[in-house]
């Protein structure tokens, strides 16, 4: 192999990039903050300001790594959002984050039209103000703009674009639009004319990993011109095959700040099964693994954990100190602790206690938590069959407490506690699109172990 491979994950917090080797070995990183804009039903952002972020983190990249020159270049990203292109491929309207509420009426709207029940078996999606159909939905109607637009890109896919590749849509970031048909891998026409989406705005769906054209000088990273291009897909689903839990029955529990379990099944369930998992509080659809499904839970477990140590006035850099006491209190009583809707906390220390100890808050919060990934587990094992493995990455699986709490509860995991396993996995991707690796099969695990 001549050259790193670069691998991109454009998140909603920030922007990350890694450079690996073939053996798997990380050589340089850089980071740049996403360039959100706060508006009143959430936050959007300029597709060019992004892109810039992107640059400045490749950059940081490969200044790090040593090189000016890369194989491959593999992006994943978050899912939902889009970017509207006219003829000339320029962004005609910003990019509006996933967890904008602006299309709460739309939702409403598509239930009444679609059918809720109906929608989230053909998508294996829930009925919730974030996918991609409704916000373009409310686009239509609110922003003339949209009528200019012969081209819809999800994040990743507008990145590959602008860096110079082909235009595509990459299944696992398909399967997070609410337009495509999740059994047949296609796009829905009913769904494409309920929104309002003109015939051809959407491109053909491939699996990550594919070739996608190359870096031109035209996309602005002119050392870098001639890396092959590919989409890595959804950043959760790149997580999985960075830390190498992407196989049949293999369960990544991501515990960042919205924690997420990401299960691998075999392609094709029950209609049935579909909507129980559905109703569990998972999604269902393709996978960044080509030949696979994953289904899909998050949890508020982890902003508990935030708010508490806010609560307790303790940075990251005191955690460790925190689960040194938690550890000495580890057989005493532990206080029940809620995220009240007011944004503080509910504590309840049990009858006649005394006011909680800040070990034991800490070790409160872990534990509900954990009850709470614990839930959503059961429910994916219940209609898919228990977990082959559980790899548990994350800022959060740093913690000692967090780590006990999660074998306590999961039983034997495999931890992966550092690195940047969506990055990772874009990079992996990008191997695999430059005939580095043959299959995803022969991917290295970490020589660092993450």
């Amino acid at each position: 192999m001549s050259g790193v491979l670069l691998g991109l994950d454009v998140g909603t917090t920030s922007v990350k990039a890694v450079a690996i080797d073939e053996t798997g070995r990380q050589r340089g990183a850089g980071r740049r903050p996403t360039p959100w804009t706060v508006v009143p039903t959430g936050a959007e952002l300029d597709a060019l300001e992004l892109l810039a972020a992107v640059r400045g983190a490749v950059e940081d990249a490969v200044r790090t790594a040593g090189t000016t020159h890369a194989a491959a270049i593999g992006v994943a990203s978050m899912g939902e959002s889009g970017v509207l292109l006219d003829r000339d491929g320029r962004p005609v309207a910003p990019v509006v984050a996933w967890h904008d509420r602006r299309d709460v009426a739309e939702v409403a709207q598509l239930a009444d039209d679609l059918g809720g029940a109906r929608f989230s078996t053909r998508t294996g999606l829930p009925l919730l103000p974030q996918w991609s159909l409704t916000k373009h939905r409310w686009a239509v109607d609110h922003d003339e703009a949209t009528g200019r637009a012969v081209r819809r890109l999800g994040v990743a896919e507008w990145i590959v674009r602008a860096l110079g590749g082909d235009e595509c849509a990459e299944q696992s970031l398909a399967s997070r639009t609410g337009w495509l048909d999740l059994p047949g891998r296609a796009w829905w026409p009913e769904a494409l004319a309920w929104s309002g989406a003109a015939e051809g705005l959407l491109p053909s769906v491939v699996p990550a990993g594919s070739p996608l054209g190359v870096v031109t000088d035209a996309g602005g990273c002119g050392p870098l011109a001639g890396a092959i291009l590919t989409v890595a897909g959804h950043d959760h689903q790149a997580a999985a095959v960075g830390v190498g839990a992407a196989g049949p029955g293999d369960e990544l529990d991501s515990c960042g700040t919205a924690e997420a379990l990401i299960r691998t099944i075999e392609p094709h369930l029950p209609a049935a099964a579909v909507a129980r998992l559905v109703a569990a509080g998972t999604t269902v659809g393709w996978h960044a693994a080509a030949d696979a499904w994953c289904v899909l839970g998050g949890t508020q477990g982890g902003l508990l954990m935030g708010r508490v140590l806010a609560h307790l006035g303790i940075g990251p850099d005191g955690v460790a100190a925190l689960d040194a006491v938690a550890e000495e209190r580890a057989d005493l009583p532990v206080p029940r602790v809620r995220a009240a809707e007011d944004g503080g906390l509910e504590i309840d220390a049990g009858p006649g206690a005394l006011e909680a100890e800040p070990a034991d808050l800490w070790r409160g919060a872990v534990a509900a938590a954990a009850a709470e990934a614990r839930r959503l587990h059961d429910a994916i094992a219940e209609e898919v069959g228990g977990a082959r493995r559980v790899v548990v990455t994350g800022g959060w699986a740093r913690s000692a407490t967090v780590r006990r709490a999660k074998r306590e509860t999961l039983g034997a995991v495999t931890l992966r506690a550092g690195g940047e396993p969506g990055a990772r996995g874009a990079a992996l991707l990008a191997g695999l699109a430059a005939g580095v690796y043959g299959d995803r099969h022969e991917f290295p695990e970490d020589p660092d172990g993450l």
